[in-house]
């Protein structure tokens, strides 16, 4: 899968889950872009000083990414990626807007590393050291996928789960939570990683591969001819 837009010490495990991001905010500048920022956004727009997103022409922020810091973690994104089948762009644009790829992020509700895991998430996914880029992003994207499963692929509730906790979803009625961070948070993200894939089916599949020696699981919404396949939502 290629990107077509690139863009966005421990602590005592948690009983409960809670969000997974800090307040952000979006705007417009002068030039169209989208504006990126952890703060809330001045009258005089004008005045704000902002950055170019690595692989990502259209987005901006009011802190810098070095190129090198995102190029990084290409290898490890399109692995988890493709391994549980999720789009490249989303986990890049999730990755952006969570911790503008710092490995050492932490936020001040808990959630730490560069997809900002929280408490119970690490300890779901085994994770011993949130900070440490290979454990994080496997353990992030497999959360992605899990609630991509849970809400039938659809990646605007998986967002607003992994914002707020699939329990606001669900409470109300599993559409995304009137919270403002979580509305907000769900919009950049799909601006960042492009429209959400339609689905055409109403089945959703999932394939086991062999690839390389390695066991390799995909999902489509196209009924597989060849393989070992399952249906994992309807």
């Amino acid at each position: 899968m290629h990107d077509c837009v690139r863009g966005a010490a421990l602590l005592a495990f948690l009983a409960l889950a809670a969000p997974a991001s800090a307040q952000i905010y979006s705007w417009r500048d002068a030039s169209g872009n989208l504006v990126l920022s952890n703060h809330r956004p001045p009258a005089e727009m004008a005045s704000v000083q902002s950055y170019a997103v690595p692989k990502a022409e259209a987005v901006r922020a009011t802190r810098g990414v070095a190129p090198d810091r995102s190029r990084r973690f290409d290898d490890l994104i399109d692995e988890h990626a493709r391994r549980n089948g999720v789009r490249v762009d989303l986990v890049r644009a999730v990755m952006q807007v969570e911790s503008a790829f710092d490995p050492a992020a932490r936020s001040p509700k808990g959630a730490l590393g560069l997809m900002q895991l929280m408490p119970a998430t690490m300890r779901q996914y085994g994770v011993v050291n949130p900070f440490n880029p290979a454990e994080n992003v496997r353990a992030g994207v497999a959360y992605l996928r899990e609630l991509l499963d849970r809400y039938e692929n659809d990646e605007t509730l998986a967002l607003a789960a992994y914002n707020a906790g699939p329990a606001a979803v669900d409470r109300h009625g599993q559409q995304v939570p009137p919270y403002r961070e979580t509305r907000s948070y769900v919009a950049q993200i799909n601006e960042m990683a492009g429209r959400p894939i339609e689905q055409r089916g109403n089945r959703i599949y999932k394939i086991t591969e062999t690839i390389d020696g390695r066991t390799v699981v995909r999902y489509t919404d196209q009924k597989p001819t060849t393989g070992s396949f399952v249906v994992v939502a309807r």
